[in-house]
C-alpha cells in the first residue's frame, strides 16, 4: 500500500477562520466561553469534567490518535485537555492562537464517532465534549468556512446544496422517465397526502447523484410501496448545522423536515443512506424541539431493506460474486445498533462477503463524518494523513467492492482509496441491491 505519509504536516487553515479570529476581543471570548460552558450546560457535563481520571484507555478507540503513530496528543482525553479544560481553568481567558488550535482540534481532529467512549470505564462521551468546543466557535464565527457554508445554504433554501425549487422537481422528473426503462408505470409520487412512506434523501442525490433516486424509485415500484417525496422545501433530511454548534438553525431545519412529514400526513419517514442525517432526524432533530421521539417513526435505509427482502417484496434474481467488504457507518452501527441488519442484507444479496477487523460497532470511523469532510479542500491532505490507519484495515480485507451505506462515509473512503491506492470500489447498498434484484412487480397473491 503506497500513499503512507507518517511525516507530520502543517495544520491548515482558511480565510473564515483566520478572519473570525481577527475581529474577536478578550471580552468577547471570555464571556463566549462561560456563557456555553456554564450556562448552556449542566449535570452531565460536569459529571465528566470531574469524573474523567486521564487514564488514556480512550487512546486506542481513537484512530486519529492511531494514525499518527501514537502521538499522545491525539488521544481523545488530550483533545480535552487542550480545549475544554484549558478553557475552563482560565475561566474563558483564551489567546487566539488557543482558538486557532481549538478550531484544528474539534472540526479536523475528532469526527465525534462515539468509538473512544465505548472503551472510557467511566462512559465519557468526549464526542459531546467536542460539539460544545464547536458551539464555541460557531458562537465566536470563527467555524471553518466549507462547513459553514453547507449551514448558510441550508438555512436560506432549506437543503445544504442550494438547491432551487423547480431544480428539485426537474430533477425527480428526469429521474421518473430514466426509471420507466425498467417499469413503463412507474412514478415518483410528488406530496401525495396520506401514504405509508415520506422518502427522504440529502441535497447531494439531486445535486451530484441522481441516480441513487432512481434505483429508489425502481425499488419502490417493485416492492408495491405506497410512497411520496415532498414538491417543496423540507424534503432534505442533512443537517450541518448540528456539527457546527448553530444550534438554533439545525432546530429550524429538523422542524421543517419534520412538518413536511405532517403536511403530507404520512405514517413513516424513510430515510436515504446517509448516517449523519439519519442521527440528526431520530436523535437530534427531535430532541431541538424538545420531543423525546419524533413525531414520526423515522426508519434507515437499512431497516428497509431488510423488510422488504425478508418479507418477500423483493426478490433477488442472482447474487453479487465479487468479494465484499461492509463498512459499519458510526450513525447506524455504533448510534443505531443496525450492523447486523446490514450483514444479513448483505448475505442475502452476495456470495463473497470478508469481514473487516474490527468491524460492527467496534469498526473505525471512515474518517470523513462528524462533519470533518464538510471542511472542505484546505483540509484534506491532513485528513488522508490521519486515515491512515482506517487504510490499513481496508487494504487487509482484500475486497473488490467496499460497501458503504452512508454518504459522508463514502465521500472519505473514496477519498482514502485514492490516496492509498487501493483497488476497491464503493457501492452502496442501494446500488447492491438495484443490482441483484428481480425488475418485477410484488404480487401478494403470487
Amino acid at each position: 500500500m503506497s500513499g503512507n505519509e507518517t511525516i507530520s504536516i502543517e495544520k491548515s487553515t482558511d480565510d473564515a477562520v483566520e478572519n473570525g479570529l481577527s475581529r474577536l476581543t478578550p471580552q468577547r471570548v471570555s464571556h463566549v466561553i462561560n456563557q456555553v460552558l456554564h450556562q448552556e450546560t449542566g449535570a452531565r457535563f460536569k459529571a465528566y469534567v470531574d469524573t474523567c481520571m486521564r487514564c488514556g484507555l480512550c487512546s486506542d478507540a481513537c484512530s486519529y490518535f492511531l494514525s499518527n503513530d501514537r502521538d499522545p496528543s491525539f488521544s481523545p482525553a488530550a483533545k480535552v485537555k487542550q480545549t475544554i479544560w484549558e478553557m475552563l481553568a482560565k475561566k474563558g481567558k483564551v489567546s487566539k492562537d488557543f482558538l486557532r488550535r481549538a478550531v484544528h482540534i474539534a472540526h479536523l481532529e475528532c469526527n465525534v464517532c462515539r468509538r473512544c467512549s465505548m472503551y472510557c470505564p467511566f462512559g465519557i462521551d468526549i464526542a459531546y465534549m467536542m460539539l460544545l468546543v464547536r458551539r464555541i466557535c460557531h458562537k465566536l464565527e470563527i467555524t471553518p468556512q466549507y462547513i459553514q457554508d453547507t449551514v448558510n445554504s441550508h438555512s436560506v433554501t432549506m437543503n445544504q446544496m442550494w438547491v432551487k425549487e423547480d431544480e428539485w422537481i426537474d430533477t425527480l422528473q428526469w429521474q421518473e422517465e430514466d426509471g420507466r426503462e425498467e417499469f413503463e408505470d412507474l412514478r415518483i409520487p410528488l406530496d401525495k397526502q396520506g401514504v405509508d412512506i415520506m422518502y427522504s434523501v440529502i441535497a447531494p442525490e439531486p445535486k451530484f447523484q441522481a441516480g441513487l433516486i432512481y434505483q429508489a424509485a425502481v425499488i419502490m415500484h417493485a416492492a408495491g410501496m405506497n410512497w411520496t417525496m415532498p414538491a417543496s422545501p423540507g424534503w432534505d433530511n442533512s443537517n450541518m448545522a448540528m456539527f457546527t454548534g448553530d444550534n438554533e438553525i439545525s432546530g429550524r431545519i429538523a422542524r421543517t423536515f419534520f412538518e413536511s412529514a405532517a403536511r403530507l400526513n404520512v405514517k413513516r419517514i424513510v430515510m436515504g443512506e446517509c448516517g449523519h442525517a439519519f442521527r440528526s432526524t431520530y436523535d437530534v432533530g427531535n430532541r431541538a424541539l424538545s420531543w423525546a421521539m419524533p413525531p414520526f417513526e423515522v426508519v434507515h435505509a437499512i431497516e428497509f431493506y431488510h423488510e422488504l427482502l425478508t418479507a418477500g417484496r423483493i426478490s433477488i434474481k442472482k447474487k453479487f460474486t465479487k468479494r465484499v467488504t461492509l463498512h459499519d457507518p458510526c450513525n447506524v452501527s455504533r448510534g443505531r445498533g443496525l450492523h447486523n441488519m446490514a450483514r444479513k442484507i448483505v448475505n442475502m444479496t452476495c456470495s463473497n462477503f470478508t469481514e473487516m477487523t474490527p468491524n460492527k460497532e467496534h469498526n473505525l470511523c471512515c474518517g470523513a463524518g462528524g462533519g470533518v469532510v464538510n471542511c472542505g479542500p484546505p483540509y484534506k491532505k491532513e485528513r488522508m494523513v490521519n486515515n491512515r490507519v482506517k487504510a490499513e484495515q481496508l487494504a487487509a480485507t482484500g475486497a473488490e467492492v467496499l460497501i458503504a451505506p452512508c454518504h459522508n462515509c463514502h465521500s472519505g473512503l473514496e477519498d482514502i482509496i485514492h490516496h492509498y491506492k487501493l483497488n476497491m470500489e464503493v457501492k452502496f447498498l442501494g446500488d447492491i441491491l438495484f443490482e441483484t434484484m428481480e425488475k418485477k412487480i410484488y404480487r401478494p397473491e403470487e
